[in-house]
């Protein structure tokens, strides 16, 4: 039978949406959150039980898992916080946990050994050690908030690093969300353990982005840099990554290029659903 009882530590935008997805499908979920987390006023957690507690505390999160007799534990935690991930491992091992679903919502780390997402891959290892069964969704890019960013928008212009004309993934929060909770509670167990998920809304260059952002009334003007602003280090390498194809789903870090037939290869678990559009998802 699929799981029915999961816990989700982390319910900023992503994770409140996951455990609302999962709260749709009738199953048991309590959140995990910090003793001085802002994200539990959020509205969509309204009538859910949220568990306070410190990550680092093994023992006390391991008392949570097992009294709500959690099956799954899913990490929907912001990079900063993805070094909280290997305690709350620990404790889900204490606790039997079967499942457990890394903050891996974003840019495949398989095989990955540099940059900004090698920190995903370690915690991957440091799971596989403790021997745990995981289940990992890639979806390179969510829609919210990142598009503007990742183009310096608030400067008025839409900046691209380099001519940008290659395809990339792009997946609104919600189909993520509803995606996530659909193969938990509709596929058998063990169609899930050590399995990987590539999904994708929508299949875009940031170059054809930046033509829908020119169109909009006011418009915004696409201008080619070579670096973005002060303050987007981050960004400008992600759109270093863009320029050689790697912002694609389908990135494969081991053959060093991108297999577009993978990148929206999980999408046929949730077959019949239709994914959200940039378009809507931005209203431009």
């Amino acid at each position: 039978m699929p799981y029915t009882s999961f816990a989700v530590a982390g319910a900023g935008m992503l994770g409140a949406r996951i455990v609302q997805a999962l709260v749709d499908r009738n199953a048991s979920v309590v959140v995990l959150a910090r003793p001085d987390s802002k994200s539990i006023s959020n509205p969509l957690l309204q009538d859910v039980k949220i568990a306070t507690v410190d990550y680092a505390n093994i023992q006390g999160v391991s008392a949570i898992l097992r009294e709500n007799n959690v099956e799954v534990l899913i990490f929907a935690l912001p990079y900063p916080g993805i070094q909280a991930q290997k305690p709350l491992a620990g404790a889900a091992k204490e606790a039997n946990v079967k499942l457990l679903v890394p903050s891996d919502f974003g840019m495949p780390s398989e095989g990955y050994t540099e940059g900004f997402v090698v920190v995903k891959e370690e915690f991957a290892n440091h799971v596989k050690d403790l021997g745990i069964p995981m289940m990992r969704i890639f979806v390179l890019w969510l829609v919210h908030g990142v598009i503007p960013k990742f183009a310096a928008v608030e400067y008025g212009k839409f900046h691209l690093v380099g001519d940008q004309s290659l395809p990339a993934s792009f997946t609104a929060m919600d189909d993520v969300a509803g995606f996530t909770a659909h193969v938990l509670t509709s596929l058998p167990p063990s169609s899930l353990h050590n399995t990987t998920f590539r999904i994708q809304g929508e299949r875009i260059s940031l170059r054809a982005i930046g033509a829908l952002y020119e169109a909009c009334v006011p418009p915004v003007p696409v201008i080619q840099v070579d670096r973005l602003p002060d303050g987007y280090e981050k960004q400008n390498w992600f759109q270093t990554m863009f320029a050689r194809g790697a912002g694609s789903a389908g990135w494969d870090h081991y053959l060093n290029k991108d297999v577009p037939e993978n990148a929206s290869s999980g999408n046929k678990a949730w077959d019949g659903h239709r994914w959200k559009t940039i378009k809507e998802v931005l209203g431009l």
